[in-house]
């Protein structure tokens, strides 16, 4: 074989022709599964259609497990748990949009059976459907934000973002904000400080990030503005990559006070004048605090010229020491749980 002087030409091609595999391999991977979610739906409407029809109760789906896997012993996903999946698959989506319909075909079979088997009403579906196909999620990560009620949480922050960012950014940073916040990865004494809830969301950072949502990239926690001479620290600071601006988040170990906004404001100043870039847009400022009244947060907000949301967040927290001795240990209870075993082998002796 010729031998090549490798060049950054060469070294682009195959680049470009490994790219272009890679392409035709996911394209290939989700006809596949796109076509299997078709197969599955089909066979769903099959059996519910003839239960209804004949009257059949469930015992059909375990004579069609038994005979399906008789005269077809290579074909696999037709066991019996599969089949009920199946049905209920179908049972669950029948009388969805056609739009819903199409969205299922687009994320793997075993994220569709989390979501039909966890969530109760279709809108709430739709919602993790196209969470799932936006951010890519795996099972695992889809599992959490089921488990977290995200639906229930998502663009429900209380802010000024309608009246001091341009559209599309206004919807679009209205959305990334929940509330609450769950930091229940976290597990904080009662009387903790907020340096130490900063201090444990650093250690956890990875689930922090997945709790903030899409685009965030930490940046630094306490980061520095000197103005006048002075210093002044904000708790958290991130960067947003689909907002294409910095997020600061200060956090509060307390209610929600009207100062509180004024002092985001003033660092929202400092982190435009001191960080924003050619290209950046105008930060934005989220006040993280234990509880809050929303007439009280509506009133802060009105008449800010900065963006500003406001949400509350839950944390784990640990049992005051005065109570621990009334609950029993680990060790305790698997004590207790052997000693009653014990007694009930003798008792049936």
């Amino acid at each position: 074989m010729e031998k090549l002087h490798l060049t950054t030409g060469y070294k682009s091609l195959v680049e470009s022709i490994k790219s272009t595999i890679r392409s035709a391999q996911i394209k290939a991977a989700l006809t596949v599964n796109e076509q299997l979610i078709k197969l599955y739906w089909d066979i769903g409407k099959r059996i519910v259609s003839e239960q209804e029809r004949l009257g059949w109760g469930a015992a059909v789906v375990q004579h069609l497990a038994v005979d399906l896997k008789r005269d077809m012993p290579d074909v696999g996903g037709f066991g019996r748990t599969n089949l009920f999946n199946i049905r209920q698959f179908y049972h669950f989506y029948q009388d969805a949009s056609e739009k819903v319909q199409q969205l299922v075909g687009q994320i793997p079979w075993g994220h569709n059976i989390l979501i039909f088997r966890k969530i109760k009403n279709i809108a709430a579906a739709e919602f993790y459907l196209i969470q799932t196909i936006q951010n890519n999620w795996s099972r695992n990560i889809l599992d959490l934000q089921i488990d977290s009620k995200l639906h229930e949480r998502q663009g429900k922050a209380i802010h000024n973002f309608d009246k001091t960012l341009p559209l599309p950014q206004a919807d679009l940073a209205a959305q990334l904000l929940k509330d609450p916040y769950n930091f229940g990865f976290l597990t904080i004494d009662q009387d903790a400080m907020e340096l130490d809830v900063e201090r444990q969301l650093v250690q956890h950072v990875i689930n922090l990030l997945l709790e903030m949502g899409t685009g965030f990239a930490f940046v630094a926690r306490q980061h520095r503005f000197t103005v006048g001479e002075n210093d002044y620290q904000v708790d958290l600071l991130f960067y947003n990559f689909k907002l294409h601006c910095f997020v600061l988040v200060d956090l509060k170990m307390k209610p929600f006070q009207p100062d509180d906004a004024g002092k985001m404001s003033f660092y929202l100043s400092a982190a435009d004048d001191q960080l924003r870039g050619e290209g950046d847009g105008q930060s934005i400022g989220i006040v993280l605090c234990r509880s809050k009244n929303q007439v009280v947060v509506e009133y802060a907000l009105r008449g800010m010229n900065k963006p500003i949301g406001v949400s509350d967040y839950l944390m784990t927290t640990k049992l005051p020491d005065n109570l621990k001795p009334t609950f029993p240990s680990v060790e305790d209870m698997e004590r207790e749980l052997n000693e009653r075993l014990k007694k009930g082998i003798k008792t049936k002796k």
